[in-house]
Parts: C-alpha cells; structure tokens; sequence
C-alpha cells in the first residue's frame, strides 16, 4: 500500500506544479505498479497525522520476525490542506490506482519557451528513523523556479560502506524536455538523465476548431477514432569514478492523455545496449474497473527471456450500504387514515373524517416522476465509455470524473503472475476508518509449502 508520508509528498509535488511523470525514471511507472507491487509481510501498523497545514507525523509498528517500527516527520512550505488527511477521506483512487494517465503539459506564456508563472522558492523536508537498528533517512527537496528543482536524500546506516551514502539531484524540466544531472558517494556515481517528448499536448493542438464529421451524438467520429496520446524519447548514463565502471539505457514510451476518447494505454520500450536486455510493456485501463498489464524481457546475448502479467480489479460499493444511505433520507408521512375493521367487512371506505379546519387539509401528494433510465449505445460500449450528455439541461447527466469520485469503490484486487510460476496477490481497502492491505507471495512450483509471504498492512490518519 502507499503510504501515506509519499502521499503527502505527491501532494507537494502537486501544489508546486511539478510533474512526476515527465522524467527518465518514471518512464516504467505505470507497468511497474501493475506487475511490481510489494505484498506485506507480517503484521504492520501505521498511525499518521497532518497535525497542522504544513507539519505531518507517522509512527509505524510492525512484526517480521522481530518488533521493528519507525518514526517520520515532514515539513513542507506549502499549505498541504488539499491533502485530506483523515484516512475515511482520502479518495481510493489517489492511494491505490496503479495505472495513472499522463498530465497535462502546462501552457507556454509565448513560444520563447517559458513556463507561466514566476520564480517560487518552496522545499519539503521528509526524515525517517528505523527502529530498533537506528537508521536513519532523509530526503530534502528545494523548488527554484518553476522548471528548476533541487533534491538531496541521505541514508545513515553502521551497515553501509563508509556509514551512510548520499545522493544528490538537479531536475530541469521544461516541459517538451526534461533532464536531471545526479551524483552520490556510493563509489562515486555521476549520472544524466533526459526525456523528450513529441505529439499530443505538446504540439499543442486544438481538437476543437479541427474540422471533422459529426455522427447522430453530434461529436466527430474522427476526434474520437484518432489516437490522442504523446510520445516521449529518453536516455541515461552514469560511470562510477571508483570502481571505473559505466552503464546507459534508451528508453521510448507512448502514453494516451486524459482528453483522449477510446481507451487509456501506455506502451514502453527500454533497450540496455551493454548488457543485451530488451524490455517491452504494455498497459492498458480496460474499464473504470479494471487495468491490465504485460511485460516481455529478452537479453540477445543469452537468449533468456522473461515475462509477466499482472491485473488491477477495483470492487464497486455493496448494494447494501447504498440502501443504507437511502434509509436515512427523510420520507412524507402518509396523512391516509386506515380503515377500520367494520368498513372492511363491509367492502367500503370510511367516512371521510371532517376536519376541524379546511386550511389543515393537506393537498394530495403528488407522484415523483422516475427519471428513465437510459441505455448506453452500442458504440459507446465499444469504446468503453458513457454516452456524451444530452444538450437538454433538465436531464441529469453523469459526471464526467465518476471515475476519480471515491464513492463507487470499496476495494481492489491486484495479481502478477510470471514465468517461473510466482503469484502475488494483493487485497487493499477501507473498513470504517481504516485502511487495510492483504497479500501474499505464492510460489507454484512448490506445493508442499507455496506460501511465501503472507502479511497484513493497517493504516490510520486524522
């Protein structure tokens, strides 16, 4: 499960504009949640807290093997009241949903190239403590200006070569391009990384004014048949100056963006020329409920090969609690006076009863008229879609972001499977205030005891 001190970073990141998502290391993102997502081990508790708009606390307990926990802190100059910290709130979708669609690239004030907006100058600062083997983590991250990012993250521990290593990190990102320089003191490690992008939203196309055909919707088929998505390019290298040893990959990823009609899908292709591997993976949101993922390893010097595929099943919320919310909604008391046991026998109505004042007589209630439901058409079932709303106002339509609205979901289901027969199963949701993640590691090759690992997450924020 995501916890929630990354959470509240990606909260940071969010308020101060910075994309994730457009940057070499995130390029495998999306697959690597779908086919690598870690499953628990024992027994964990974690208890976090937003004490003010910009102070955050967690305090993590666990069992594997031995008792072991951690305290964090975060500071953060940004207000991070956008961040509902109590866990009942939180939108499922934010902390749990793997596939995530590419943001939008923000506008350019003019085709100079500048980014809109000013120079900020806001930081985050993340420490962590491991109990009882007395490790220490922090990470600090400074905002220059809008495209200007500065990180340092450091980790003390009696276990590591030289008692700890640090890493430090420059990002630029310009939006068509990104590129980020790093160093660390683990054997001396210099490293670059960029990503460039073409097509999408960085052309910046107006599908609005382009003139296409309009079917019985009223919306052009050609906008909605037209892949509208963006191709990213990028590469790393890095040489250790100790042990005089480098390394490179070049990787390419083609991502639909949010306004594309037809189905979310993300395809990436990372080639590491030195050591032979050629890494294809390919994701696709099947519905508002499931997302589907592969990946395929191939090394040209051996021939080996490698795959795996995995799977993201959301639950919809029990009919019951809906029926529930339902109940609870005040009804009209029925003013119909029963009729009395003699009229009954007699197969007539009672009198009816003389008021003591005609200005309490009530007027007859008025049948609420149903509002019918309509069928989605056959197309739209194709496209895995609604259909686009009526122009009449009167008509309620569907909100076009019931996807990210948490009240529809209860849960999901996640599940990997590779080619040497390992399962990971992962269960994660909420109860009440608490949400719980349930997984385990199941290895088929070995019957006798295939049960790998087998744990339970707890979480708390207020």
């Amino acid at each position: 499960m995501r916890e929630f001190m990354d959470y509240i970073q990606s909260v940071f990141y969010a308020a101060t504009g910075w994309n994730r998502d457009n940057s070499y290391s995130s390029l495998n993102a999306t697959s690597d949640a779908l086919l690598n997502f870690p499953t628990p081990r024992g027994l964990r508790l974690t208890l976090s807290s937003l004490a003010t708009s910009q102070f955050a606390t967690s305090y993590q307990l666990g069992t594997v093997g031995v008792v072991d926990g951690s305290v964090s802190y975060l500071y953060s100059t940004v207000s991070l009241n956008n961040a509902i910290a109590e866990s009942e709130k939180i939108p499922l979708p934010d902390l749990l949903r793997s596939y995530r669609p590419l943001a939008e690239l923000p506008r350019r004030a003019e085709e100079g190239g500048q980014l809109e907006g000013g120079l900020i100058k806001d930081g985050l600062a993340y420490g962590r403590l491991y109990l009882p083997a007395s490790m220490l983590e922090a990470l600090v991250v400074r905002r220059i200006s809008r495209a200007l990012q500065f990180q340092l993250s450091a980790v003390s521990d009696r276990k590591l070569r030289n008692g700890g290593t640090m890493l430090g990190m420059v990002q630029y990102d310009e939006g068509r391009y990104a590129v980020e320089g790093l160093a660390s003191t683990d054997g001396g490690l210099l490293g670059a990384r960029a990503l460039y992008n073409f097509g999408g939203d960085v052309a910046h196309l107006d599908t609005q004014t382009q003139p296409t055909t309009t079917n019985g919707n009223g919306t052009g088929n050609g906008e909605r048949e037209r892949i509208f998505g963006r191709f990213s390019a990028g590469a790393e290298f890095y040489y250790g100056t100790l042990n005089k040893s480098g390394g490179m990959s070049v990787g390419t990823r083609f991502a639909t963006l949010p306004t594309h009609k037809g189905t979310p899908l993300t395809a990436t292709m990372t080639v590491n020329p030195l050591m032979g591997t050629i890494s294809w993976s390919y994701a696709v949101m099947a519905g508002s409920y499931c997302s589907l993922a592969s990946r395929m390893d191939f090394n040209v010097y051996s021939y080996e090969s490698d795959w795996a595929v995995g799977m993201e099943l959301w639950r919809k919320r029990t009919t019951w609690s809906i029926n529930q919310e339902l109940e609870e909604v005040p009804t009209s008391v029925n003013t119909t006076p029963e009729r009395s046991f003699q009229e009954k026998l007699e197969w007539e109505l009672d009198s009816p009863p003389l008021p003591l004042d005609t200005a309490e007589v009530l007027p007859p209630l008025e049948p609420v008229a149903q509002p019918k439901k309509k069928e989605r058409s056959f197309q739209a079932k194709m496209e895995w879609r609604l259909d686009d709303p009526d122009v009449d106002s009167t008509v309620p339509t569907t909100n076009e972001n019931d996807d990210e609205n948490d009240d529809q979901y209860s849960g999901v289901l996640k599940a990997r499977l590779d080619q040497h027969l390992r399962v990971g199963l992962l269960w994660e949701g909420r109860v009440k205030s608490l949400l719980f993640s349930l997984g385990s590691s199941i290895d088929l090759r070995r019957l006798d005891s295939p049960f790998r690992t087998l744990g339970l997450e707890v979480q708390f924020s207020a």
